[in-house]
């Protein structure tokens, strides 16, 4: 992400809740085949760094620069990682379209739901390519909000997507990137692009109360919902509706959530 663009969803705690559930299990599965012991490893976009934590464990004593656009990011990174006991790990601030590092210095370049959020992610993804290795990885993950699906349906609950869509776009970002990945890889110049997807699934109680507080507290409070009311999209009466609607869906006992995924793998 570009160091002055604007993160459409911001810091809010129900944000962060569900950045720092992501692991490199739960969040990366279809890298780790690719993360040996010793490869250096570059995690753009890395958030809370609990991803980046289980990758440096994956690949020690290889080196691991995790980056972010914002430095109060990289603190909260630096905590995690340093809880987990990695000591493999450094940290940048660093813009995706124009990365501070010299051609082929990483066997692995890495980045989780970064794309979705900015203007160009084809260039991101070719700066990406310019700073991984002759014949190393560069590996892209990005929910495609278009396959979300969740039961029951509250009539409360509907808008949020519509909401979403229209603040996120306004923003300059793409919610339906998994679906992209393949198509912006090749425009950046990777000829060499597996694909696949993968999918999160919240059904259980503890799961769904989790999960309806971090997208539906995001439809009320954080910056989400800031520019939904600034950008004309919905009043705070109707995003309140909208967090009730999800407080519903949760109190269901058979409440089910999906969450799909696009992910490539790209030879460089």
């Amino acid at each position: 992400m570009s160091a002055n663009a604007t993160y459409t969803h911001g810091h809010h705690a129900n944000v962060l809740s569900a950045h720092q559930w992501r692991t490199v299990e739960n969040s990366a599965a279809y890298l780790i085949p690719h993360l040996r012991a010793g490869s250096s490893v570059l995690d753009v976009g890395c958030g809370p760094g609990t991803i980046t934590a289980g990758m440096a464990e994956l690949v020690a004593p290889g080196r691991v620069v995790a980056t972010d656009a914002a430095e109060v990011v990289l603190a909260d990174a630096r905590r995690n990682v340093e809880a987990k006991g990695a000591t493999n790990v450094e940290f940048a601030v660093a813009d995706v379209h124009d990365l501070d590092f010299p051609d082929g210095t990483f066997d692995v370049v890495h980045a989780h739901q970064v794309l979705q959020h900015i203007a160009d992610p084809v260039r991101a993804l070719a700066e990406m390519r310019r700073v991984a290795k002759p014949g190393g990885i560069v590996a892209a993950r990005e929910a495609d909000f278009g396959t979300m699906i969740w039961y029951p349906e509250p009539d409360a609950m509907a808008p949020w997507l519509d909401i979403y869509y229209r603040v996120a776009r306004g923003n300059g970002g793409e919610p339906n990137a998994g679906r992209r990945l393949v198509s912006w890889a090749r425009e950046a110049g990777f000829t060499d692009v597996t694909a696949s997807a993968s999918a999160w699934c919240y059904a259980t109680p503890e799961e769904r109360e989790w999960w309806s507080e971090s997208w539906g507290g995001r439809m009320r409070d954080s910056s989400v919902a800031d520019k939904a009311v600034a950008g004309g999209h919905a009043t705070r009466e109707e995003l309140q509706r909208v967090y009730e609607g999800w407080k519903e869906w949760a109190a269901a006992e058979d409440g089910w959530y999906s969450v799909t995924h696009g992910e490539i793998i790209c030879r460089a």
